[in-house]
C-alpha cells in the first residue's frame, strides 16, 4: 500500500536519512516512490497500516503519515485518480464521523476557497457526522505551490495530493529536550532536534551501547537514552563532565529527564589517550568533535616531553597525583582528529554499527573539506546543515564486517599514517578560512589568531 509522509519544513537533507534509518530499526520493508527536497511530501510503499504507524512512532522530522489516495497536477486529475483507485475503500468509512483538512504548502486559501475544495469531494459516499474535533477519520487535501506564489493569481498549484490520516510523529519531543529548559548546558551543546535526529540516524535503540568521545554536557547520550540506548561519554575537559555538581551537571541532565538508569558512565580523557579497550563493543558512536574555531584544538600531552616538572615530588606525592592537578595539553591537528575518530570507530564498533559525527566545511567548492574515508567504514549518508558561508555535515558510516574490508587498502592506510603523521600546522584549514570569511583573496598573514 502507498502512504504519503508529510515532513516538517526543516533540515531537508536529513529527512530521508532518518526515515530510512527508522525502517532499519523497526525492520520495516520501505520502498521510496517519490520525493524531492523542495517538497515536504514523500510517497512510500509499506506493507501495512501498522507498519506506517510504527515507522513514525519515533520520527522527529516528520509530522504525519497518510494512506495515499491520489496525486495529480490538477484537481480534475486528482478526482479521477481517487475515483479510479480507491472506490473499494469507501464502504469502510461510510458510517463513521470524519472531517477534511487543507494543507497548502507555500500558499494560502480563503475560507470560501477551502469550502469549495472540500465540497468538490462530495462524491465520496460518506454519511457519518462531520466533526471538527476528534472525528473517527481525518482526510487531508495537500497542495504544493511555487515559492513566494500568490495562489489567487495562479490557476493551479504545482501538485495536489489526497490522503487519509494514519498516524502522527513524536515531533513534540523536541520541546521536552529544549536546551532552554535544560538545567545544564554550554555554548557548544547540540540543539535537541538535531541531537535526536543524529540518534535516529545512528540507529540508537534499546539494548544498544552508544558512546560520545566529546560528550560535553551530554546532548547526544541523552538523545540516545531517550530511544532506549545505554549512553557513555568522555571529554578532555573534566569541568564540563562534572559541572557544578547536583542538578547542574551531566548526570543531573539525565536525572532531569528520568534517564539516569540509561547513563553508563562518563570519564575524562581525549580520543588519543583513551582508556577504552580497543575491542568491538559499541553499537554506535555519535559526536560533534571540536572544530578549533573558538580556540585551537588540544589533546593531553606535554609540549616538551623532557620537562621534569611533571615528575616533581611535593610532600611525598607526585605533582600529577594532586587533586588540583590540571593535565597539560598540546596542539592537535584537525586532520588528525578526523583520522583518529575513524580509526577508533573501526576498532570499537560492532559489525554494521554506526558512526555519526558532525564536520564543518566551507560552502566554496575550492575550500570544501572532503568527506574522510576508512577501509573498514562505508559511508551511509551525508546530511548538510547550511549556514551563510559555511556548512556542517552529519556524516554517517557503517562498520563493515571483516569479510567486506579491503585488506590491502587497510594495510596501506596504516603504513601511510606511520610515515606521514600530522603536525599542529595542519590545524586548521577550516579555522583559517572561517576567520577570513571564507574569502580566497587573502593570505594567511591577513589573519590574526
Amino acid at each position: 500500500m502507498e502512504y504519503l509522509i508529510r515532513f516538517s519544513q526543516s533540515h531537508e537533507t536529513f529527512r530521508l536519512a532518518e526515515i530510512q534509518s527508522l525502517a532499519i530499526i523497526e525492520d520495516i520493508d520501505l520502498e521510496m516512490i517519490s520525493y524531492s527536497v523542495e517538497s515536504p511530501f514523500c510517497i512510500v510503499r509499506l506493507p501495512s497500516e501498522d507498519a506506517a504507524r510504527t515507522l513514525l512512532r519515533r520520527s522527529v522530522l516528520t509530522q504525519t503519515i497518510h494512506e495515499h489516495w491520489g496525486t495529480a497536477e490538477t484537481y480534475d486529475e486528482l478526482h479521477d485518480a481517487v475515483k479510479r483507485d480507491t472506490a473499494h475503500l469507501w464502504p469502510q468509512y461510510k458510517e463513521v464521523s470524519f472531517k477534511i483538512n487543507i494543507d497548502a504548502y507555500q500558499g494560502s486559501r480563503s475560507e470560501k476557497q477551502k469550502l469549495n475544495l472540500i465540497n468538490s469531494f462530495a462524491y465520496l459516499p460518506f454519511e457519518g457526522l462531520i466533526l471538527l474535533r476528534s472525528p473517527d477519520q481525518e482526510f487531508t487535501i495537500f497542495e504544493q505551490w511555487e515559492f513566494n506564489s500568490v495562489p489567487r493569481n495562479l490557476p493551479n498549484p504545482l501538485k495536489v495530493h489526497f490522503g487519509r490520516l494514519v498516524g502522527h510523529s513524536v515531533r513534540e519531543v523536541i520541546k521536552t529536550y529544549d536546551l532552554k529548559k535544560r538545567t545544564y548546558i554550554s555554548t557548544t551543546s547540540m540543539d535537541s532536534e538535531l541531537a535526536l535526529v543524529t540518534a535516529n540516524i545512528a540507529l540508537a535503540a534499546p539494548g544498544k551501547i552508544f558512546y560520545d568521545p566529546f560528550v560535553g554536557t551530554g546532548s547526544f547520550p541523552i538523545a540516545c537514552a531517550h530511544f532506549g540506548a545505554l549512553g557513555w561519554g568522555s571529554d578532555i575537559d573534566g569541568r564540563s563532565v562534572r559541572g557544578e555538581g547536583g542538578k547542574r551537571s551531566l548526570r543531573g541532565n539525565f536525572e532531569q529527564y528520568g534517564l539516569e538508569k540509561l547513563l553508563g558512565d562518563v570519564f575524562v580523557s581525549d580520543l588519543t589517550n583513551s582508556p577504552v579497550r580497543r575491542t568491538r563493543i559499541f553499537d554506535g558512536i555519535v559526536c560533534d568533535p571540536p572544530y578549533g574555531v573558538r580556540e585551537g584544538l588540544k589533546v593531553l600531552g606535554c609540549r616538551d616531553p623532557e620537562n621534569k616538572d611533571a615528575r616533581l615530588v611535593e610532600k611525598g606525592k607526585r605533582w600529577y597525583q594532586k587533586s588540583t592537578f590540571v593535565p597539560p595539553k598540546k596542539a592537535y591537528s584537525f586532520v588528525a582528529i578526523l583520522d583518529d575518530i575513524l580509526n577508533f570507530a573501526s576498532d570499537t564498533l560492532v559489525d554494521n554499527g554506526r558512526l555519526s559525527f558532525w564536520m564543518p566545511t566551507a560552502n566554496d567548492q575550492e575550500q570544501e573539506m572532503p568527506v574522510p574515508t576508512h577501509p573498514c567504514l562505508g559511508v551511509v549518508v551525508v546530511c548538510t546543515q547550511v549556514f551563510n558561508r559555511w556548512s556542517r555535515r552529519l556524516i554517517t558510516y557503517r562498520r563493515l564486517p571483516d569479510s567486506e574490508v579491503d585488506v590491502s587498502a587497510l594495510a596501506q592506510r596504516k603504513q601511510e599514517e606511520q610515515l606521514n603523521g600530522h603536525t599542529a600546522d595542519d590545524l586548521n584549514a577550516f579555522r583559517r578560512a572561517y576567520f577570513k570569511g571564507f574569502r580566497t583573496d587573502q593570505t594567511d598573514t591577513d589573519v590574526v589568531e
